[in-house]
């Protein structure tokens, strides 16, 4: 059995009021739903393997999710203590060809995350990805001239990483920041602070890994997606509502989970929800100024195993999504934010 502790306040400003965004029979009842989802979307014959970040996760589902009603960050509370994460992402043993398929589709992702980031630091250098799993963004920052090196506690994804000519320590940035190696251009967290114990400690750490005026990137699900689009699926009707309110409330419920399940986001899978404002906060406590701040939507899943319409389906939400966090990137469903260590440096702030 897992085991659990409560948060004596928020994990990113420390405040103490927080309201619950939702409970365990919420999570249980968005687990059926994303079963429901992706069972119609794919086809039967799909292998397990397959469905790892559709169905099967590295961490188990939140027993409550809480919203900071300072700054807006949505966590686990209780949460899991630290060596529960380690050993979960420390003992995953995914197969040769799954990571090779997903080292296929990262790096192609993360070509967009690659030019973010050369266009905020102003030039190509050396950086550190917090979080490397397969080496995808080592991959396509490579492209662009930049020499990224990993760090991961899976030995798996360790080991094919270096098989592509990847330099990946082991272990964890806490460690690798108080070893004292030369510091870096830029510092990456691509989908990965979310999943960390202690998000501040991994960013104090990463401060003192690069140099003054590099880069912090981080990607991260947001929090506050997450808590407005839930609220249209808490008010699903049930029973015993009229036919007029079923009419209108039952369509906007289930186009809610689709957008969720769509990103990854429903039965929330994450340690983490971050807002805008918990990551200005974070990076400000961490001796970076936020230069930059990007919406995005979670990329491509659909394969071959993913029903015609479905992937169409799929298109079509994260396009409009992608159109709606250019102009508004606190509205999307995962958000970038680009930092540069040191008052005063780097470029100026662009986006929300």
């Amino acid at each position: 059995m897992p085991a659990y502790d409560f948060a004596p306040g928020c994990p990113a400003c420390g405040a103490d009021a927080d309201e619950e965004v939702a409970s365990a029979d919420d999570v249980r009842a968005e687990l059926e739903a994303l079963w429901d989802f992706h069972t119609r979307r794919l086809d039967p014959a799909t292998p397990p393997e397959r469905l790892t970040d559709r169905l099967t996760f590295s961490q188990r589902p939140p027993l409550r999710l809480v919203r900071c009603a300072s700054c807006g960050l949505v966590y686990r509370n209780p949460r899991e203590r630290a060596w529960e994460l380690t050993d979960a992402y420390a003992g995953e043993e995914p197969t040769e060809k799954t990571m090779r398929a997903l080292f296929e589709t990262q790096r192609g992702a993360y070509r967009s995350q690659a030019r973010r980031l050369t266009e905020v630091a102003g030039r190509a250098g050396r950086g550190l990805e917090v979080g490397s799993y397969v080496g995808g963004f080592l991959a396509a920052s490579r492209e662009l001239g930049w020499h990224f090196e990993g760090l991961d506690i899976n030995a798996a994804a360790q080991r094919f990483a270096e098989g592509l000519g990847h330099t990946v320590h082991a272990g964890e940035i806490e460690a690798l920041a108080a070893a004292a190696p030369a510091p870096y251009d830029a510092v990456a967290f691509w989908n990965c602070l979310d999943q960390l114990p202690d998000p501040r400690a991994a960013l104090a750490a990463a401060a003192r890994l690069t140099r003054p005026g590099g880069v912090l990137a981080v990607r991260v699900p947001s929090g506050a997606f997450y808590s407005k689009v839930r609220r249209l699926i808490a008010a699903a009707p049930d029973r015993s509502a009229s036919r007029a309110s079923r009419w209108v409330r039952a369509p906007l419920a289930a186009a809610a989970c689709a957008l969720l399940a769509h990103n990854n986001l429903l039965a929330f899978p994450y340690r983490f929800g971050f807002s805008v404002p918990a990551l200005r906060r974070a990076f400000a406590a961490a001796g970076f100024r936020v230069v930059r701040v990007a919406g995005d939507s979670l990329v491509p899943i659909a394969d071959r195993y993913t029903r015609p319409w479905a992937r169409w389906e799929e298109w079509v939400v994260k396009r409009a999504l992608r159109a709606a966090a250019a102009a508004r990137a606190d509205a999307a469903p995962w958000i970038e934010v680009y930092g540069v260590r040191e008052q005063g440096a780097g470029s100026r702030e662009q986006g929300g």
